[in-house]
């Protein structure tokens, strides 16, 4: 069942519908991660009436915009175009989801390109030392996985497995949204709160610190650095005391990060904090790249501010700078229609009502310093470290982290 929303936002001279359908990589099986990236790549490439060039022609004739994408637990497809031509293009998500050719010519296509963009990602040292750290943080949760498989296992899927995937999907739950009255939908209103919150899981974070530190050796002049935990799903009311937290370490050139690393000390040239939306716990990850010759004054400098994170508040002026570059940047957010229509789709999957700006805001404000250092506490206290860098730095590093964590 496919239910559709409205989101009256301001008169724009273009269209956008966006399709949210629950479930995303977190629906692969054991044995077969990756099959739904090939299975959206696949819709996308021929519906009813359309073959793939077919398809894609008729999308370029008029101007549009056809994208998609696989999230770990939710698929976005989506259509945008000039008002004027929406009404013949809007039809297409209907076919797309439910009326797709799914040929095994495409088939072959797609999982070909799979296992290049797999092979792609191995080469970049921040996303293997980011594998290694999701599988200890995660183990065999689904959020250990990238969206995109890994290569045995592509290479294993076949055609068969793709169309009895995608029984499977025309069971999920599909949410529709647009800022085009032409489909039909409940006029979406804010509210003034969310619904279905849920309290975090406590989790036993009792490790041994080996157990909690992996790396890889990449044998270059780069060390990366990447440390924090699983946290809470975007239903808890913890979620916005994590993203101030978020804004005090890393937005800007007045983050935390930026002026330990690179204003104290020009140690640095990419760092930032890794915190995305999650139906489930969600990881709160602060990542660093550095010299081999700083990596481990790096690290010194990186536990001693974690430790002050769990035993020193937040002065007065660090949270209200804080609390004042996260309302700013949802006001950055909401300038993109393309965003706002997803995100909003998004949370309305998870159960969670829109909320209004004013609303928002205020219970913003309503976080304090002692609300951030109990959840420093309860989530950062047994972090998981993961390292990507010449090994003897990891070794070295791996004898520090036992001694520090």
């Amino acid at each position: 069942m496919l239910k559709r929303y409205f989101l009256n936002h301001k008169k724009r001279n273009f269209s956008i519908a966006s399709i949210w359908i629950k479930g995303g990589s977190d629906m692969d099986s054991i044995s077969k991660k990756g099959i739904n990236k090939i299975l959206c790549s696949l819709l996308i490439r021929g519906c009813e009436g359309f073959d793939n060039l077919d398809l894609s022609e008729y999308i370029a004739s008029y101007g549009a915009e056809l994208n998609h994408e696989v999230f770990e637990d939710g698929i976005s497809i989506s259509i945008k175009s000039l008002n004027e031509h929406f009404n013949k293009l809007l039809p297409l998500l209907d076919l797309i989801i439910n009326k797709p050719i799914l040929s095994n010519i495409e088939f072959q296509k797609v999982k070909k390109t799979s296992i290049d963009l797999i092979k792609k990602d191995r080469e970049n040292p921040f996303n293997i030392c980011f594998d290694k750290w999701r599988k200890i943080v995660y183990s065999s949760h689904p959020y250990a996985f990238n969206t995109i498989g890994n290569a045995n296992d592509v290479s294993k899927i076949t055609y068969k497995d793709v169309l009895f995937e995608f029984k499977n999907f025309k069971r999920r739950e599909k949410y529709l949204i647009s800022n085009n009255l032409e489909i039909n939908g409940e006029n979406l209103k804010t509210s003034n709160q969310e619904i279905q919150e849920e309290k975090s899981v406590t989790r036993n974070f009792d490790l041994d610190p080996l157990n909690r530190f992996d790396y890889f050796n990449n044998d270059s002049n780069q060390t990366i650095l990447m440390i924090g935990n699983q946290t809470c799903s975007r239903r808890s009311s913890e979620y916005l005391s994590l993203k101030v937290l978020e804004s005090y370490l890393s937005y800007g050139m007045s983050g935390a990060l930026f002026k330990l690393f690179r204003e104290r000390n020009g140690i640095t040239y990419d760092l930032g904090v890794f915190n995305p939306i999650r139906i489930g716990n969600a990881p709160f990850l602060v990542y660093l790249s550095v010299s081999n010759k700083n990596a481990l004054f790096a690290f010194e400098l990186l536990s001693s501010l974690w430790k002050d994170l769990l035993i020193k508040p937040l002065i007065d002026a660090e949270i209200f700078l804080a609390k004042e570059k996260l309302k700013g940047s949802f006001l950055l957010s909401n300038q993109s229609l393309d965003e706002v229509l997803e995100r909003k789709i998004q949370l309305i999957s998870y159960g969670i009502a829109p909320i209004s700006e004013i609303d928002l805001h205020s219970k913003i404000e309503e976080i304090s310093s002692l609300d951030i250092l109990k959840l420093t506490n309860k989530y950062f206290s047994k972090p998981f470290l993961s390292i990507s860098g010449n090994e003897k730095i990891c070794l070295e590093i791996s004898s520090r982290w036992q001694k520090n964590f």
